[in-house]
C-alpha cells in the first residue's frame, strides 16, 4: 500500500464514480480500477461494492476512507512544514527602486550583486520613494533606491550622488537647434510634462520647485503616471519633460535630449534601509556602488 493508492481510493470514495474520479486524478479509468483492486488484494478485504451505482463503500472501505483522509492530510502538513523549512534556509534580499534609476547604474549594481551572491534569492520591486518607506517598515524590501529626501526615525538614508537633470524634447522642436545648454527661461513658455502624478511629494515636485525657485511658471503642466508615458507624450509633441541624465541613454523615436544649464538642476539618488540594519547584504551593495563610482570617476555622496 502506498500514498498513490490511498489518493486514488479517496478520490473514488468522494466522487462515488470511477469515471469522475479518473478525470479528477487525470488518469484513465482502467489503471484506476486496477490500483483499487491491487489495494483490496494487499489488504485482503473488499473496499468497494462492485456493480453499485453510485459506488458504495463496504464497511472496511468506510473505515479505510476515514483513516486514509487523515493520513493524506497529515502527509500534506509534513510536506508544508518541509517546504517552509527549505524556504527558510534560502537567503533572500529584496530591492525597491524608482523606474528612472534603471537607466543609471542600478542594473550594473544588480548584476554585480548576483555574481557575488549567486545563492541569494533576489527580488526586485518597482516602488515610488514613499512606497519604499512603507515596504521597508513592513519588511517587504531590504533596501530602496529613490530620489525624494525624507525624514523618518526608522529609516536610514545614504546619498549616493546627485544626478544632473536634462531636457527631453520632441525631435522637431525649435529648441533642438539651440546653441549650447538650455536654461529654464527657455522652457517656461513650453507645455511641461511631469511625472509621477501620485503619490506626492515626488520627482514631479522637484521639477516644479526648479521653476518656482526662479520665479518661473510653466505655461501648461501635464501630469502623468510614469516616465514612459511622459516620454511618449514628448514624442507626440505634447510638451517637454525634465528627466534625470541617466534617462538620456534611453533611445526613443521622436525624442531628443539636451543639457540644462542650471546649478540646482540636480536630482539625488538615495539608498534607504531600516535603521540599525547591519545586514552584510546591505554592506555589500554599498561596497559595490563605491567601487563602481570610483572606477567611473563619480564622487560618492556628491
Amino acid at each position: 500500500m502506498d500514498l498513490r493508492q490511498l489518493r486514488y481510493f479517496v478520490a473514488v470514495a468522494r466522487e462515488r464514480n470511477f469515471t469522475r474520479a479518473a478525470e479528477t486524478l487525470h488518469i484513465a479509468q482502467p489503471p484506476l480500477s486496477r490500483q483499487i483492486k491491487q489495494l483490496e488484494d494487499e489488504l485482503g478485504v473488499t473496499l468497494v461494492e462492485r456493480g453499485s451505482r453510485p459506488v458504495r463503500l463496504t464497511e472496511a472501505g468506510r473505515l479505510l476512507y476515514e483513516q486514509a483522509v487523515r493520513a493524506l492530510d497529515h502527509m500534506e502538513e509534513i510536506q508544508a512544514i518541509m517546504r517552509r523549512l527549505r524556504e527558510a534556509e534560502i537567503p533572500r534580499f529584496s530591492i525597491g527602486f524608482v523606474a528612472s534609476t534603471l537607466y543609471g547604474k542600478l542594473p550594473e549594481v544588480i548584476r554585480r550583486y548576483r555574481a557575488a551572491r549567486p545563492k541569494v534569492e533576489l527580488t526586485l520591486l518597482e516602488l515610488t520613494t514613499l512606497e519604499q518607506v512603507a515596504a521597508l517598515k513592513e519588511g517587504r524590501i531590504d533596501v530602496g533606491f529613490g530620489r525624494i529626501p525624507f525624514d523618518d526615525p526608522l529609516i536610514e538614508r545614504v546619498l549616493l550622488r546627485n544626478e544632473k537633470i536634462i531636457v527631453a524634447l520632441p525631435e522637431t522642436h525649435p529648441l533642438q537647434d539651440h546653441a549650447g545648454p538650455l536654461r529654464l527661461d527657455d522652457l517656461a513658455d513650453q507645455p511641461l510634462i511631469i511625472y509621477p502624478k501620485a503619490p506626492r511629494p515626488s520627482y514631479a515636485d522637484q521639477v516644479l520647485a526648479l521653476f518656482r525657485d526662479r520665479d518661473l511658471k510653466p505655461m501648461v503642466v501635464h501630469e502623468v503616471r510614469e516616465l514612459q508615458t511622459a516620454l511618449g507624450l514628448v514624442a507626440a509633441e505634447t510638451g517637454i519633460c525634465l528627466v534625470s541624465a541617466g534617462v538620456g541613454r534611453l533611445q526613443r523615436d521622436g525624442v531628443i535630449y539636451r543639457p540644462l544649464d542650471e546649478a540646482r538642476a540636480l536630482t539625488p539618488i538615495i539608498m534607504s534601509h531600516r535603521k540599525d540594519d547591519r545586514s552584510p547584504e546591505i554592506a555589500l551593495v554599498l561596497k559595490i556602488i563605491r567601487e563602481m563610482y570610483r572606477k567611473s570617476g563619480i564622487e560618492f555622496g556628491a
